[in-house]
């Protein structure tokens, strides 16, 4: 018989900066969000795209932050471990290549290093869109920073992938960060904070190519249960007065 499903697939969650936004808030938002378990979450950061009126200050604090994460094996309580696998390690290391022979830059203050699965964290620059990186998800510690003229080029980007898991929205306006979020095809966006999956009973889902359902302990609740109509049918019709 038919039995109930629910997915949970990829998401490459973007990052979108607003020309208002608050630069600290952005920069801690996307260090943490970015790289915190090696960028191996379904809502890690994966993709920034920034107002070209604040890129230079926001790409260059990012960077800064990033080059202060400590790197090395798990045991030692690092900030950026080994990735799963040598397949996942060779996976982002095609999208970095691809990146770069595109023309993206890596900064300075995070060269790309490898030493096995360890792959050190990676902030890129100049990422032009037509790099697999903008739309592929790495689940890695490499970062693309692109640079957009205006918020509604970055909607577009971001809607112009396949996947719809998570998305964030940082500007100081209330307004306009409703107004983007309502534009983003994402199962969640978050505004002025990186992508979370939230507490259980948070609904939590995707569209396009990111899952299909709501997981949540509600929403998984009524996925898997079917509901079952029993009528009683009296032998002259009565009438229930409120």
């Amino acid at each position: 018989g038919m039995i109930p499903m629910q997915m949970e697939l990829g998401g490459k969650d973007p990052a979108i900066i607003a020309e208002d936004a608050d630069i600290p808030l952005v920069v801690s938002s996307i260090v943490k969000g970015a790289f915190s378990y090696q960028g191996q979450r379904c809502t890690a950061v994966k993709v920034v795209f920034v107002h070209e009126s604040i890129a230079d200050e926001v790409i260059e604090k990012v960077a800064q932050g990033v080059a202060k994460l400590s790197v090395g094996r798990p045991e030692d309580n690092v900030d950026v471990a080994a990735v799963i696998s040598k397949s996942s390690a060779d996976w982002i290391e095609s999208l970095y290549k691809d990146a770069i022979e595109k023309g993206a830059v890596a900064h300075a203050l995070t060269p790309f290093k490898r030493d096995e699965n360890l792959l050190y964290p990676v902030v890129l620059d100049q990422v032009p869109t037509t790099a697999d990186i903008v739309f592929e998800e790495q689940f890695g510690p490499v970062l693309p920073l692109v640079r957009v003229k205006s918020v509604e080029e970055a909607i577009a980007l971001a809607n112009s992938g396949k996947y719809g898991l998570q998305a964030c929205v940082f500007t100081k306006s209330a307004e306009r960060a409703v107004m983007l979020a309502d534009q983003l095809e994402a199962g969640t966006v978050q505004i002025n904070a990186p992508p979370a999956r939230g507490p259980d009973h948070f609904p939590f889902q995707g569209v396009k190519e990111s899952g299909i359902g709501s997981q949540g302990v509600r929403y998984s609740i009524e996925a898997m249960t079917k509901i079952k109509s029993t009528v009683i049918n009296l032998p002259k019709e009565s009438y229930a007065i409120a």
